[in-house]
């Protein structure tokens, strides 16, 4: 048993407390772990935003090339430049100056008298574009043919899986940066980007922190090489400047371009991020898809919207984290709405308190790219406070778990244990049985023999001495037919295979006949037989033969546990009740049984003394038997302690006229 339990408790019980060890040790970074969850969730969605105002901007420089091929398409080429601006602005309002120029740098269009907007273009762009200075700009070309020393420049952030560079590979990174112009600091800084550096230094945690955008310093045609189209933006006075422009196949010597109207594309982007466009979760990819229904004119238009995030607020975010387009109808009107775009609904008062962050603090952000530089899709949580509640949750259930799994554990391995105890006893006690059967048989075998043998030979020849031998064998006899019996009866009653001849009988008269039968074996061996039996019967319904083996079982274990004064007495009553029974009892003056056996003494195989070590006989299946004929008899054996020491052991059967009949019942 205790090999098993220790190999129970090596291969089960220390593993599992092992792993709620770890579990309960894991519920403490639930809160990062969701945190994690849900920037990956929203950083898809940035992502998704950040793409879409880089693709509206791509069909506008399409737009925009398709404007200049109109424009010039029935006219010389160098003749219509003179009024391109004029006429582009007519034509296509995104455009707020439209140029042209040479790739010498000869600057046809506009002219500097033309309108104040054409005075500081010219003053702002004269030089670059007339190739005589290089200038800061981010480039972003779309067709091939570009320098590509110029076009894209960014540097590379390290994944969240790879290993950490090393002093030679970040200086490396930080030269690259230097060589294409400044490295500039992003304005915001996302509250989970500090988790996305875990592993890493503090030396690239903070260049984490570097935009990706980095300009390159150049001449007008030293960018444009010999790509046909392109986007390119500057920083004049800390002000953004967005360009396209296109090049004729049929007079690739000239330049057209416009500088954008910046605040017609911020209502652009405005009503891209105001949109009401349901997202799908896909499996693969970033994890959302949005259908490209992008918008190419917005100017006085009045449009319905709907926020399409209740979690999350998106903010676009230019240069200095400055908010200029929101996807919440709150901050909708808080910031100037010159796009004409109408509100669908009132503004929900509980916002201003649900809304508490720092904008320079956003949950997740993506920089849009050279297209828009610095400029960011930040997602921003309307309930901060909702995470750390849905954390303290998930903590509160997961553990609940792991202690239920965990009781489930113990209490499975109590069971087991218990029920191995069980078996290994039941295991012991059917090795005594088997023993003491050997030694029940042994006996009175021996006996049979020995006299037997001294009567065949004739050395006995005293008459009364002849009769007292006989007596023996067939004292001897009907011991060990009772053992063969009780063990044959045993079987049957385990295979439910017994079977009663239930009729009337007399309760008194089958214990008068069993006493009778017992008494000389009992005076034989020197004990004091009182059997005090009332005169009237007491009817019951039974088998006769069944009941008698019941009162010689227990007549016999009163014999076997008589080791002080052998005094045995049968008595027969009446009990009225409710449901009145009759009660046969034997008391004998033995040591009794110890305290919490009275139960034990009638199971299978179960002894309150050890047979061979007490040298008392028996088999052990006495008692267990005479409770289970009783049972079959809708009654039943137990046990009370005798007064002045002793055990009595008391048969209860129901009587006939009130009992019910238990005809054709088998046990």
């Amino acid at each position: 048993m205790k090999k098993v339990a220790l190999v129970f408790v090596i291969a089960v019980f220390v593993p599992s407390l092992v792993l709620a060890w770890l579990a309960i040790r894991s519920l403490r970074n639930q809160q990062l772990v969701l945190e994690r969850q849900q920037s990956l969730l929203y950083q898809g969605v940035t992502d998704s935003f950040a793409k879409d105002i880089n693709d509206y901007l791509a069909e506008q420089q399409r737009e925009f090339n398709a404007q200049v091929e109109s424009l010039v398409a029935a006219a010389d080429a160098r003749a219509s430049a003179v009024s391109f601006d004029e006429r582009l602005r007519k034509s296509w309002p995104l455009a707020e100056v439209g140029f042209c120029v040479t790739l010498s740098g000869n600057l046809l269009c506009p002219s500097p008298t033309s309108s104040p907007e054409a005075r500081t273009f010219c003053v702002d762009n004269g030089g670059f574009l007339g190739n005589r200075e290089s200038v800061e700009v981010y480039w972003n070309e779309v067709s091939k043919g570009g320098n590509p020393k110029f076009a894209g420049k960014t540097i590379q952030q390290p994944e969240l899986n790879q290993t950490p560079l090393n002093s030679a590979e970040q200086s490396n990174t930080l030269s690259f940066a230097t060589n294409f112009g400044k490295v500039q600091s992003r304005k915001v800084n996302p509250a989970q980007q500090g988790s996305q550096t875990v592993g890493f230094d503090n030396k690239l945690a903070q260049e984490q922190n570097y935009s990706k955008v980095v300009p390159a310093e150049a001449e007008f045609r030293q960018l444009i090489g010999d790509a046909t189209d392109g986007m390119l933006a500057r920083f004049l006075q800390n002000k953004l400047k967005l360009m396209f422009w296109h090049r004729l196949d049929r007079d690739p010597q000239l330049v057209y371009g416009a500088q954008l109207n910046l605040p017609r594309v911020v209502e652009a982007v405005r009503a891209l991020v105001l949109e009401p466009v349901k997202y799908e979760l896909k499996s693969s990819g970033s994890g959302f898809r949005r259908p490209q229904n992008l918008v190419s004119d917005l100017a006085g238009s009045q449009r319905e919207i709907t926020t399409p995030f209740d979690a999350i607020c998106l903010v676009v975010l230019d240069d200095n984290a400055k908010p200029l387009a929101t996807s919440d109808r709150l901050f909708a009107t808080l910031l100037d709405r010159t796009a004409g775009v109408r509100l669908s609904a009132t503004v929900d008062p509980s916002f201003r308190s649900m809304f508490k962050t720092d904008l320079k603090h956003p949950f997740v952000a993506t920089e849009i790219g050279e297209a828009l530089p610095h400029w960011e899709v930040a997602a921003y949580l309307k309930n901060p406070d909702k995470l750390k509640q849905t954390a303290r949750t998930i903590q509160l259930t997961l553990g609940l778990l792991i202690l239920v799994l965990l009781f489930a554990i113990c209490v499975g391995g109590w069971l087991i244990a218990r029920e191995l105890n069980r078996q290994l006893t039941l295991a012991r006690q059917k090795t005594d049985f088997v023993s003491n059967v050997s030694h029940e048989l042994k006996t009175p075998l021996t006996s049979i023999r020995m006299f037997s043998e001294l009567l065949a030979e004739g050395r006995v020849n005293d008459p009364a001495r002849q009769r007292s031998y006989l007596h023996i064998i067939t004292a001897e006899t009907a011991r060990l037919t009772r053992l063969i019996n009780n063990v044959l009866d045993f079987s049957r009653l385990e295979r439910g295979e017994k079977k009663y001849n239930f009729r009337d009988c007399d309760l008194v008269s089958v214990a008068r006949d069993t006493a009778e039968t017992y008494r000389p074996h009992l005076e034989n061996n020197g004990f004091k037989f009182d059997c005090s039996l009332p005169e009237h019967p007491l009817p019951v319904r039974g088998d006769s033969d069944a009941l008698a083996q019941i009162i010689v079982n227990l007549l016999s274990n009163a014999e076997k546990y008589s080791n002080g004064p052998k005094e045995i007495a049968l008595q027969a009553c009446r009990q009225d009740g409710p449901l009145p029974y009759a009660e046969v009892k034997v008391l004998d003056r033995g040591p009794g049984v110890p305290h919490d056996c009275e139960e034990k003494i009638f199971e299978k195989f179960y002894r309150a003394h050890d047979s061979l070590s007490s040298g008392i006989q028996g088999s052990g299946l006495g008692l267990t038997l005479a409770r289970q004929i009783a049972r079959a008899h809708t009654g039943d054996v137990v046990y009370e302690p005798r007064e002045g020491g002793g055990s009595c052991f008391v048969l209860r059967l129901p009587l006939q006229n009130d009992a019910v009949t238990a005809e054709g019942i088998s046990g």
